[in-house]
């Protein structure tokens, strides 16, 4: 499961080929040994849940890389290499 992005002890990752269980373009977020699943287009968990101060800046940062994250999406569902993407400055 490659790393996408790693900001503010944040840890986001995207499996290939993993549409089965949750059906949506979405991320693997782990922080501090707590993991959680987020959507991508709606920016919402789907499984697991992070301290709230991190959620925020996960949901802040899924605003603002949504086009980035999709392309990776499509990627990923491809099998292809997947883009690192910039995490919040």
């Amino acid at each position: 499961m490659p790393t996408i992005s790693m900001f503010y002890g944040i840890v986001v990752r995207m499996f290939f080929r993993d549409n089965e269980k949750h059906h949506v373009p979405h991320i693997h977020v782990e922080c501090q040994g707590v993991f959680a699943v987020y959507a991508i287009e709606t920016g919402k968990a789907l499984e697991g849940k992070l301290p709230p101060n991190k959620r925020k800046f996960v949901e802040v940062w899924i605003e603002m890389r949504r086009e980035n994250l999709l392309v990776n999406w499509e990627l990923a569902m491809a099998g292809r290499p997947l883009q690192n993407i910039r995490g919040l400055d």
